[in-house]
């Protein structure tokens, strides 16, 4: 048993997390954490498809159109205390407790959905079903920031939160089939609820093989069983990758504690980051507003004002969950890479700029029913992705011990906020049979997305390929020689001596990225992978570097001269042969062949045939 004394150490944790390559069990993280919002998207579609079939004599249930509207409500307000409650829960407990209990929740309710027989029967098990839901968001995105490597967390966060629109196609797609004369009237929407179920089970068998959170571990008295999961990881993975794996960075020093005070909490969000609050609550109102004023009323939308038939929304419906999904799956490396503030802010302020465009030519009645939904989904392709990120920057801009319940809280208000206004509003306009406020709805949207990109330009925090320890620093964390012992004093004194000896080094590592870089400030700018990108606002002369390019300068030099020593080692070698032996594939996309181009450009191999390389003629 993991001893539970609180003490001052120092770990490496965090570091060993972050240089990690990506594996298969980075893969089961993602399949086992992140298909939550895919459940969301199946509960929330299958609701709206399923309705009609509901209020149908027959049903075996009495509900009104007024009821599934109720029901929508209190499943959103289940979702909201779910969060806040289990938000709590997830940063005392520890993460897999809460993303275990949360599923859980979410599996019992909605399959009890399936067996509803009363109106009241039906909206109890909706809210507890939100209450599962809104638990996992906040347990589910904390461990998943916490696992993932700093380089990916934000492509593979973003993506995730997408996969909401996976789950939206889906329960638009069984929906059909579900509601057609193959299923009589009181059984298809009964079945509808239970594949839900079915499915939350299938996660929940995958889920239980995803370990604690090592970071919260090793704050909660029990760094053993956080350095022994951290071992087994490497294992897995130094085996997968049959490689060593590169040495991890800097240790951190925590005085650790077993519960941080609620009181202590709010002061870091009001005190301490109060322009990151600011920043939190406007991406979040900003999309929820936008997001649930379209969705919940997209449908009625196209009937009324389109004249489609009720039974062809479902396939509408379908485009649109595709273009919201894409959106985050092309455009999630881009904030990796080209870095959050600017796609964040581009995102916001881009389908803002698409809103605004729906809304004028609804105005002018230059829309057809097809038009209409396809610029519809271009613009989400486009917010989705700006959507998503707004869950992926409260997880990151906020310290460790705080982080499940600060998504939680960020979720809650901008929900509550903007997802009850912004349908309520909608709805109102819709039914006025006026296209014009149609049309002001949509312009209201607009402005709400707008203010996100307008706060994320001034308060926007550059977290890509950044250590959260270092994007927001732990409660817990010290300076290395405070409160440390004489065996930890010793330790940080032979840190010190390597990292003496790592000097040199890095001084020589250093002159080749500032002859590197000032080569690449002569050629055209253009993206790319790694460091080949830059971006003239952050490239103007005299201007430091961010974080994000230095780490990337760095993972260029290291990716260049393990290609040199293959070739060294090796002599001549065919192309395919080096990237299989390096195990490029996991550096990420087009990495291997922006190092390969800049390692013939530099001198340190040379082509010697049609995709051929050896050493440099002098060795």
């Amino acid at each position: 048993m993991s001893s539970t004394t609180l003490d001052t150490i120092r770990t490496r944790v965090p570091a060993r997390l972050d240089r990690l390559p990506w594996s298969r069990f980075h893969w089961r993280v993602v399949i086992g954490l992140g298909t939550v919002w895919i459940l969301d998207g199946l509960e929330v579609t299958i609701v709206g498809s399923v309705a009609s079939r509901m209020i149908e004599k027959g049903s075996g249930i009495h509900l009104t159109a007024g009821d599934i509207g109720t029901a929508a409500a209190i499943y959103v307000l289940g979702a909201c205390l779910g969060a806040l409650f289990f938000g709590q829960l997830t940063d005392r407990f520890g993460r897999k407790k809460l993303f275990l209990l949360t599923l859980g929740v979410y599996i019992v309710a909605t399959v009890a959905t399936a067996f509803a027989f009363a109106p009241w029967y039906f909206f109890l098990a909706r809210f507890f079903t939100g209450m599962g839901i809104g638990g996992e968001y906040s347990a589910i995105n904390s461990a998943i920031d916490e696992l993932i490597p700093a380089r990916n967390r934000g492509q593979t966060d973003i993506a995730i939160n997408g996969s909401y629109w996976v789950g939206s196609a889906l329960g638009s797609l069984a929906a059909i089939v579900l509601l057609s004369d193959l299923f009589a009237t009181d059984l298809g929407w009964r079945l509808a609820f239970g594949v839900g179920g079915i499915f939350g089970l299938a996660i929940l068998v995958v889920r239980r093989h995803v370990p604690e959170s090592p970071r919260w571990l090793f704050i909660h008295g029990r760094e053993d069983e956080a350095e022994k999961i951290v071992d087994s990881i490497e294992r897995e993975v130094r085996a997968e990758a049959d490689e060593e794996l590169p040495d991890p960075g800097e240790s951190i020093t925590v005085r650790q504690r077993k519960t941080i005070p609620f009181r202590e909490l709010a002061k870091v969000a009001i005190k301490k980051y109060p322009h990151r609050t600011l920043l939190g609550l406007a991406l979040f109102i900003g999309q929820a507003f936008l997001y649930n004023a379209v969705t919940f009323d997209l449908g009625t939308i196209l009937s009324t004002y389109f004249k489609v038939a009720s039974g062809s929304v479902p396939f509408f419906l379908v485009v649109f969950a595709v273009g919201n999904f894409l959106g985050p799956l092309l455009l999630g490396r881009l904030f990796d890479t080209v870095g959050r503030k600017p796609m964040i802010a581009g995102s916001y302020l881009g389908a803002a700029v698409v809103t605004a465009v729906v809304g004028f030519l609804l105005l002018s009645n230059s829309l057809n029913s097809v038009s209409f939904i396809v610029l519809l989904a271009f613009g989400f392709f486009i917010a989705s992705a700006g959507a998503s990120s707004a869950y992926l920057t409260v997880s990151e801009i906020f310290p460790m011990e705080t982080r499940a319940l600060a998504i939680a809280l960020f979720y809650a208000v901008g929900t509550a906020i903007g997802g009850i206004t912004g349908p309520l509003l909608f709805g109102q306009f819709i039914h006025s049979g006026n296209l014009g406020l149609v049309a002001l709805g949509f312009f209201i949207g607009a402005i709400a997305m707008a203010f996100g990109g307008v706060a994320e330009l001034a308060f926007g925090v550059r977290a890509e390929q950044q250590s959260l320890e270092n994007i927001a620093r732990p409660l817990t964390a010290e300076d290395p020689d405070e409160g440390a012992g004489a065996g930890e004093q010793e330790e940080a004194g032979a840190e010190n001596d390597e990292r003496a000896r790592a000097r040199a080094a890095e001084a020589e590592r250093d002159e080749r990225i500032a002859r590197r870089s000032e080569r690449l400030r002569t050629q055209r700018y253009r993206p790319g992978p790694g460091t080949s990108f830059y971006s003239p606002g952050m490239h103007a002369s005299g201007a430091s570097p961010s974080q994000s390019r230095v780490a990337g300068e760095r993972a260029l030099d290291e990716e260049v001269a393990r290609i040199a020593n293959l070739v060294r080692e090796r002599g001549t070698i065919d192309r395919e042969t080096l990237f299989r032996e390096l195990g490029a594939r996991r550096w990420g996309p087009r990495r291997f062949d922006a190092a390969l181009r800049t390692a013939v450009t530099e001198g340190v191999i040379r082509p010697t045939g049609r995709r051929q390389f050896g050493p440099p003629e002098d060795q």
